[in-house]
C-alpha cells in the first residue's frame, strides 16, 4: 500500500479524471514523479466502479482502492446491508474478508467483527479504510481465515464465508467444490466455532445440488438487485433438521419485492391453468431462480398459462413479485394476424417460445420501445400466442 496516493494533489487529480479516457491519460502521462502512474490509473478505474456500487466509499475522502478485480468481486452496499439485517449477536468472523464491505455492514449490527484477509496489501487497505469510515469495532487480521479458526478457541455468534470463485489462473469457477475455501471440507470446523454460518455463493449455482452438498441449511436467500440475481445466501444452523425456507428478494430503488416459501412445497402443490385473463404477471428474477413456479400460483391464487411458460394471470389485479400488465388482446402467432394489429413498435419478451427476441423483431418488423408490451409464449394447449399488454404500475 503506497500511502502517497492519499496526498491531496494526487487525490484531486484522481477525482478530476474519473470521467477521463484512460488511454488518453496514459498517453499524456501522470504529472507525479514520485508515484507509479499505473497505481494512479488503477485508483481512477477502481473508484469509478464504486460510484454506484459503493457510494459510501465513493463519497468519503481518502479511501484507498484495490485493483479492479477486488472491486468486481466485492458485495455492493445494497446487498451488504441486506446481509447485515440477517445477523445479530456479539461476535462475527468474516474468514474471506476481501475489500471488507460485508464486514463493515456486519459491524453495524454486531458488537465485535473480525476481518480475515490473507493478502497483505489488501488487508492494509481495508484497515486504512475502516479507520477513514470510523468503523472502530472491526479487528483486521492479515491471515487465512481457516487458519485463524484452526488456531483459535473462540466461539462466534456467526461465521461468514464468501468463497473465492476464481482459480489460480483468475478464471471463474462455478461449482461449490471448486471455490476456496471448499465449505464442504470445513463444515465441521465452522460448527466447532459457531452455531450459525452464512455462506455467499454465485447466483449460477444449482440450488438443489448445493442444498444436497451442504448440511443443516435453515434458509436460502435469493437476492436480486433491479431484477438481476446477485447472490445466494445460505444460512446454516448447527444440527438444524427443519424445513428449508427460501426467501426471495428483489431490491429496487422504489420498492422491494419479496416472496417466501418452503422448499418442499413446490413439488406438492397443484396449479390452475387458463387462457390469459384480465391481468398478466411476469415473476422477477429472484423468484424464477428460486424455482417458485407452482407455489407462487398457489399462494397468490393466480393461474398459469402453461407448465413451462412461467407467466401468470388473473381477473383481479394483485400485488405480485414482478411486473404486472393489463391484457389488451391475444393474437395467434401468425404474420398476417399480427399485421392486422397495426403494431410496429413495442417492448418484446419471450417465455417458452422457440424464437429469440431479435428473430421476432426481424420477422414481424417490430421496433424497440413504445407503450405496448408483447409477450410471445405458449399456452396450455401448446399453441404459440402473442399477448398484447399495457404495463400496470
Amino acid at each position: 500500500m503506497n500511502t502517497s496516493i492519499l496526498n491531496t494533489d494526487i487525490q484531486d487529480f484522481i477525482n478530476l479524471n474519473l470521467k477521463s479516457d484512460i488511454s488518453s491519460l496514459l498517453l499524456k502521462g501522470i504529472p507525479f514523479a514520485t508515484i507509479d502512474q499505473k497505481l494512479v490509473i488503477e485508483q481512477i478505474e477502481a473508484k469509478k466502479r464504486c460510484e454506484k456500487k459503493l457510494p459510501s466509499w465513493f463519497n468519503t475522502k481518502n479511501i484507498y482502492y484495490p485493483n479492479k478485480l477486488n472491486i468486481e468481486q466485492t458485495s455492493s452496499e445494497i446487498t451488504a446491508k441486506y446481509k447485515a439485517d440477517l445477523v445479530s449477536g456479539q461476535s462475527l468472523i468474516d474468514i474471506t474478508g476481501g475489500f471488507g464491505v460485508d464486514a463493515y455492514y456486519f459491524s453495524k449490527q454486531i458488537k465485535a467483527v473480525t476481518h480475515c484477509e490473507i493478502n497483505t496489501e489488501l488487508s492494509e487497505i481495508v484497515k486504512h479504510n475502516y479507520a477513514t469510515l470510523k468503523a472502530s469495532n472491526i479487528d483486521c487480521k492479515n491471515e487465512d481465515g481457516i487458519a485463524v479458526l484452526k488456531q483459535s478457541d473462540s466461539i462466534f455468534d456467526w461465521i461468514y464465508v464468501d468463497p473465492s470463485r476464481r482459480d489460480d489462473s483468475k478464471n471463474k469457477v462455478f461449482l461449490l467444490s471448486d471455490c476456496a475455501p471448499d465449505v464442504k471440507t470445513f463444515k465441521g470446523l465452522f460448527f466447532k466455532h459457531s452455531k450459525n454460518v452464512m455462506i455467499k455463493t454465485s447466483p449460477l449455482l444449482d440450488i438443489s445440488a448445493t442444498k444436497n452438498d451442504l448440511e443443516y441449511v435453515k434458509e436460502l436467500h435469493v437476492v436480486a438487485v433491479n431484477n438481476e440475481v446477485k447472490e445466494l445466501l445460505w444460512i446454516l444452523e448447527r444440527d438444524y433438521e427443519g424445513e428449508l425456507k427460501i426467501k426471495t428478494i428483489n431490491l429496487t430503488k422504489s420498492d422491494n419485492e419479496s416472496f417466501d416459501f418452503n422448499y418442499s412445497e413446490e413439488s406438492k402443490v397443484e396449479v390452475e391453468f387458463s387462457e390469459p385473463l384480465t391481468y398478466l404477471y411476469e415473476p422477477n428474477s429472484a423468484v424464477l431462480k428460486a424455482g417458485a413456479f407452482n407455489i407462487l400460483a398457489n399462494t397468490l391464487k393466480v393461474n398459469k398459462l402453461s407448465k413451462h411458460s412461467h407467466l401468470y394471470t388473473s381477473n383481479e389485479l394483485i400485488n405480485f413479485p414482478g411486473r404486472r400488465f393489463e391484457v389488451d388482446k391475444v393474437i395467434p402467432f401468425n404474420k398476417k394476424e399480427f399485421a392486422k394489429s397495426g403494431i410496429n413498435k413495442a417492448n418484446v419478451t419471450t417465455r417458452n417460445f422457440p424464437l429469440s427476441v431479435n428473430d421476432i423483431r426481424k420477422k414481424l418488423k417490430i421496433k424497440d420501445g413504445g407503450q405496448s408490451y408483447l409477450f410471445f409464449t405458449t399456452d396450455r394447449i401448446n399453441s404459440k400466442i402473442i399477448i398484447v399488454c399495457s404495463k400496470v404500475m
